[in-house]
């Protein structure tokens, strides 16, 4: 099981058009240790990868504008983060969005409202074998 008790300067991006959801992972995430860049749209996230290097990015499905998945295969594209893991998050549980998910590269999927503990593990089983 991945180590959720040190995740101290781990940089962490969280892309949701929901004030809510950004504020709460903050929070849990800054519990940990880990630095938080928040974006509320992919337009935004994409402006900020560039100028931040997150080690994860969490990415909400369901945004206007440029949407999760439009977002993660674009960050995915990119040679320079091509290797960054992206964790979709969703409210819907369905097989369908998970496939597609993975069809445009993302590493993991979690459904909201997520819980710190399954925030933390998802961090920590993506930057476990950083350096």
């Amino acid at each position: 099981m991945a180590d959720t008790a040190n995740l101290s300067g781990i940089k962490v991006m969280v892309i949701d058009d929901s004030n809510t959801i950004r504020r709460s992972a903050e929070i849990f995430l800054v519990q940990a240790g880990c630095q938080v860049i928040l974006a509320e749209d992919g337009f935004d996230a994409l402006a900020k990868i560039a100028d931040h290097h997150p080690d994860v990015i969490f990415v909400d499905i369901m945004m206007p504008r440029l949407d999760g998945y439009q977002t993660c295969a674009l960050i995915k594209k990119n040679p320079r983060f091509g290797t960054t893991p992206v964790v979709m998050l969703s409210s819907k549980d369905g097989l369908f969005d998970r496939a597609r998910g993975r069809m445009v590269g993302s590493d993991e999927y979690l459904t909201k409202p997520f819980t710190k503990d399954s925030l933390l593990k998802a961090v920590a089983s993506h930057t476990s074998s950083a350096p």
